[in-house]
């Protein structure tokens, strides 16, 4: 197979944010992916970061051997923005010979990140350092070639980016519509919607142990529960409520979550189980209104003082929800599944895509191969 040295095809580029022009500062993730910078930046000098453009590569050298992962990202807006100057900027010395969307696709295969992590230094940090990147040999076909795998990738990963784009239409009109109820009459209290209820786990037989998050939603519980008694645990069911009044000051987020699953499962007995015992109001519906940043503003306003910064079940109960009509309701909740499954879909296609890269280039190695086969059959 005739594979070509990166390092004769691509060089680095040291762009500094002199007049701090720039001001988008990002970082790279262990899924080759750009992301706002977490680093706190205040009094720090941007002048000395690194400016990257369309169609360059942010690369970072360190603990390729921790994460087994070679970051490397390829920058694909109009807009540049700067990066820490600790990371390398590269870019394709000739588009003509080797496409910057081709190189990315080949260091998207876990084969890349695991050749990475073994030609990685065995130094603290597990660094694969700019000499030794540039030395691994990649399949590099005529430009035709590249140009060919490159535009399936890009035709793949455009009609995702339509599909998503269109789903925020459908988040428009759920945001505009639940906006619009602020202005109804009828607004109740939560407290003559709900009520509290408390089945415990007596028997032991329910193992499936939750805990909530700050984004409302159930997960697997991360405390160790290995000695604890969890007979006295709570059992939540179909269509009932966990509510955690904790800590809603300090993370600004009520965290109260709907439970849609038939099978029961057990949460810690510090939460509170409520369920809806009106049938003018749709259990979806009050999740929609739990779920817009508003209701989450006002519960931290309305929490209390103490160091969990709580939002005790009586002062939950006491914020009014307006109630629509249960045909204004059963509409809203039907565009907001529809919303919920095209979100899945979309994250579908998206999880569908990305291993389309080892195939593509699957393809360019057999290819080159046969290709060379027959020459030496010559």
């Amino acid at each position: 197979m005739n594979c070509k040295r990166l390092g004769d095809y691509i060089h680095l580029v040291d762009e500094r944010n002199k007049d701090l022009a720039v001001t988008n500062l990002l970082g790279i993730n262990i899924f080759k992916n750009f992301m706002p910078s977490v680093a706190n930046v205040s009094g720090t000098d941007l002048s000395k970061y690194k400016v990257i453009r369309k169609g360059q590569f942010a690369y970072s050298a360190m603990q390729v051997g921790r994460d087994e992962t070679i970051r490397l990202a390829l920058y694909t807006d109009d807009e540049p923005a700067i990066i820490s100057p600790a990371y390398l900027v590269i870019e394709s010395i000739d588009e003509n010979k080797l496409i910057p969307e081709y190189m990315m696709m080949w260091f998207q295969r876990p084969e890349s990140d695991r050749y990475g992590w073994f030609i990685s230094d065995s130094s603290v940090r597990a660094s694969l350092d700019w000499e030794r990147f540039c030395d691994i040999e990649i399949p590099i076909p005529h430009i035709e070639k590249q140009k060919k795998f490159v535009a399936i990738y890009k035709g793949l990963l455009s009609n995702q980016k339509v599909y998503e784009d269109s789903l925020d239409d459908l988040q428009l009109i759920c945001d505009s519509y639940m906006e619009t109820l602020k202005g109804i009459e009828n607004h109740q209290p939560l407290s003559e919607l709900v009520d509290l209820v408390d089945n415990r786990n007596t028997d032991g037989k329910t193992e499936k142990l939750l805990g909530i998050n700050v984004k409302k939603e159930f997960m697997p519980s991360k405390a160790n529960v290995t000695e604890t008694n969890l007979t006295k645990y709570k059992i939540i069911q179909n269509g009932q409520f966990a509510y955690s009044a904790m800590q809603v000051g300090r993370d600004e987020t009520v965290r109260v979550v709907l439970y849609s699953f038939n099978e029961p499962a057990i949460i810690s007995p510090a939460y509170n189980i409520f369920y809806v015992n009106s049938d003018d109001v749709l259990p979806e519906y009050l999740m929609l209104w739990f779920y817009r940043p508003e209701f989450n503003r006002y519960g931290w306003f309305i929490s209390d003082g103490s160091v969990r910064a709580s939002l005790e079940w009586e002062r939950f109960t006491d914020i009014k929800i307006p109630i629509p009509s249960i045909e204004k309701q059963k509409a809203i909740v039907t565009i907001y599944h529809t919303l919920e499954t095209r979100k899945r879909i979309n994250q579908q296609l998206k999880d569908s895509i990305k291993p389309l890269c080892p195939v593509l280039m699957k393809g360019v190695v057999e290819k080159m191969v046969n290709k060379t086969k027959k020459e030496y059959a010559v």
